[in-house]
């Protein structure tokens, strides 16, 4: 009796151990860990990283190739600044060429911060493990938001301008001269079309004169003629 509960908790055991094994696996591969994948280690060095976070993606020409493993800050005294590294791991599949463009996208336009990497030209020279390529600084909200405010006072100034007919297009549209002058163009030619396909009398080149030549003239220019012959 004893062994036969043995032999009951042995296979309840290992019944357990077997799904916690296949919870495991199916709770890292939704969070895409890469246990059984090797990569790399790089290093991208931005002066403004606009929320990126641990854990955050790295795209390789679009697809996912990796992801941020740590973000730390280094002060250079050299250039007197402080900049953000954003250690990333890679697939090791994946050849970064020195001349690539990397810089913080949106996972739509309120989504996600992620890092990608427009591959570049000049494969003989690529990133190698714990190497270091200077990111593009995203543009920071604010900046954008000022912008736009430029852009809408400017157009306000440009309305306001129009409404005191001021400029060209205020004239045209707000000077009663600028509309009687179109509509007498228009009723002269509904009446007089042919004006449409008359080009005015050319003007002729002026004929040289000729030179008119009287019998004693003519008379004095043969003796001249002879005497040059004698």
């Amino acid at each position: 009796m004893i062994f036969g509960k043995t032999k009951l908790e042995l296979k309840v055991g290992i019944f357990v151990f077997i799904g916690l094994i296949i919870l495991a696996i199916f709770i890292l591969s939704l969070g895409g860990f890469k246990t059984w994948t090797s990569g790399y280690r790089v290093n991208f060095s931005f002066n403004f990283v606009n929320g990126v976070k641990v854990g955050a993606p790295v795209r390789f020409a679009g697809l996912y190739a990796g992801e941020v493993k740590d973000i730390q800050f280094l002060f250079v005294p050299q250039e007197d600044r402080t900049k953000v590294i954003v250690d990333c791991w890679v697939n090791r599949e994946v050849k970064i060429p020195i001349d690539s463009t990397i810089w913080v996208n949106t996972l739509g336009l309120l989504g996600e911060k992620y890092i990608e990497i427009i591959p570049g030209k000049d494969y003989n020279k690529v990133l190698g493990p714990k190497e270091e390529l200077a990111g593009q600084d995203p543009v920071p909200m604010n900046e954008i938001t000022e912008l736009a405010k430029r852009i809408a006072r400017n157009v306000d100034d440009c309305i306001i301008k129009i409404k005191n007919e001021e400029g060209t297009l205020g004239k045209f549209l707000y000077d009663d001269t600028v509309y009687d002058q179109l509509e007498a163009l228009v009723t002269d030619l509904r009446y007089n079309p042919w004006k449409l396909l008359w080009k005015g009398e050319e003007k002729q080149p002026p004929v040289p004169a000729v030179e008119k030549q009287t019998p004693i003239d003519a008379a004095d220019k043969e003796e001249s003629k002879e005497q040059d012959k004698k």
